[in-house]
């Protein structure tokens, strides 16, 4: 009450500085005051009715300057201050910053080699189906494509043969070939990485005959087998050169003059029957080209046996791709069969018995019937195992199992001492070249 008695007796100076000082210490006066109050318990509406009645004649301004004082004019208690961190600190948050970067970095380039890896094994996976699915004999066949002579279209029933082909929509082609009156074969093989379709040339080869240019092979022949083998300037020449190539040749000879053949006589007879050659020369000039120069002659009565020859091959050749995939298994020599499906072992470890029993069937001479008694009398390699460490010498651990009784069709016999031995050596032997037998 003191301090607000002395502020109303105070002469307020026109000056403006004066009226700044004065009510800068009023305005500390009352803050203190309060603090006084509030400290002591008095409650502020008390204090709030104890304010003087003269104020400075400006009251509305000396309000707002009241309002807007700062506590730090009555000495408040100042906010703590900032620690300042050495350069050490600030030198180790960098590299720990820096740090953290780089392994996301790292995490983000792994991640992204993770997915393109997977990309391209998506891609590999993708590839190995799609060639896997080409060659299949039902799509092999629509790569295919035959090339047939112009020249064999001269004769009548050719036709038949461009029929068979059209109905069956194979691909096929009329085209000037190295050699008179031939077929080939030509396959599409999958585009590589530059686009560009690639054609292979297959080995196979048909070349069809009359009887009258098969004379004048025949004659070649006969001029070689009486040179030793020396290949001289005969109609024989261009079809060799061909054979160095890598080609193989199916001679199919028929008779185009004629309706059909006489059904008394085999094709060969009726060879025989118009050149008048004698069997043993037919015979020996067939050997020499099917021995030493590849060449396999077919005799064929019109051109419809003609046509089913070239379908065969047709076939034969658009099976060829997959039986040469799968012959190029890990064991080509299991084939699919009872006797080489595995045993099926299930989770709770059901059918180990019967992986048992196959294991002991594999050694030689070893019925199912003497597998099951070793099985039964042991049950697992672990017990045998167990049983040969706690027999006593060579001779007993040999015939452990010579005594076990084998019951097959109602009869009953005893498993033997030579299973018995090579049992033991099968399991005990550290020698991989050890022959049991």
């Amino acid at each position: 009450m003191s301090v607000l008695r002395r502020a109303i007796t105070w002469e307020i100076s026109e000056s403006e500085d004066s009226d700044h000082d004065l009510k800068s210490e009023f305005n500390c006066d009352v803050i203190c005051q309060k603090e006084t109050a509030d400290s002591r318990g008095e409650p502020e509406a008390l204090s709030l009715q104890e304010k003087p009645t003269n104020l400075p004649s400006s009251p509305a301004k000396s309000d707002s300057r009241v309002a807007l004082s700062a506590p730090e004019a009555c000495g408040g208690t100042p906010g703590p201050a900032r620690k300042r961190r050495s350069r050490e600190e600030i030198e180790a948050t960098r590299l720990k910053a820096k740090e953290e970067r780089e392994e996301r970095e790292r995490q983000r380039a792994a991640r992204a080699r993770e997915k393109e890896e997977r990309k391209r094994e998506q891609q590999r996976r993708r590839e190995a189906a799609e060639t896997l699915n080409s060659l299949r004999p039902e799509n092999c066949i629509k790569s295919l494509t035959v090339c047939i002579e112009p020249a064999l279209l001269q004769h009548d029933g050719s036709d038949i043969l461009l029929d068979t082909l059209a109905m069956l929509e194979w691909r096929f082609t009329v085209e000037s070939q190295r050699l008179s009156r031939s077929i080939t074969w030509t396959r599409d093989l999958p585009q590589v990485e530059d686009g560009q379709a690639r054609v292979e040339e297959e080995e196979q080869m048909v070349l069809v005959l009359t009887l009258a240019d098969f004379v004048d092979v025949v004659i070649s022949v006969k001029e070689m087998v009486d040179s030793d083998g020396e290949e001289t300037g005969t109609v024989l020449s261009p079809l060799l050169e061909r054979l160095n190539w890598n080609k193989v040749v199916t001679m199919l000879v028929t008779d185009f003059e004629s309706d059909h053949w006489m059904k008394e006589y085999f094709p060969e007879q009726m060879l025989r029957t118009k050149l008048g050659m004698k069997d043993q020369d037919v015979e020996e000039v067939l050997v020499y080209l099917q021995l030493y120069k590849n060449i396999s002659v077919v005799f064929l009565e019109s051109w419809q046996d003609i046509t089913n020859h070239v379908c065969a091959v047709t076939k034969a050749l658009s099976k060829r791709p997959f039986k040469l995939l799968t012959e190029r298994t890990e064991l080509p020599f299991c084939v699919v069969g009872s006797w080489a499906s595995g045993a099926r072992v299930g989770r709770d470890g059901s059918g180990l018995r019967d992986v048992w029993v196959r294991q002991i069937q594999q050694l030689n001479r070893v019925s199912p019937a003497v597998a099951a008694a070793v099985a039964e009398a042991f049950p697992s390699p672990r017990i045998l195992l167990q049983a040969y460490q706690n027999s006593g010498s060579e001779a007993e651990k040999k015939g452990m199992l010579a005594g076990l009784s084998v019951k097959t069709e109602g009869k009953e016999r005893r498993v033997g001492p030579d299973i018995s031995a090579r049992m033991y050596r099968s399991l005990t032997a550290e020698n991989p070249q050890l022959v049991l037998d």
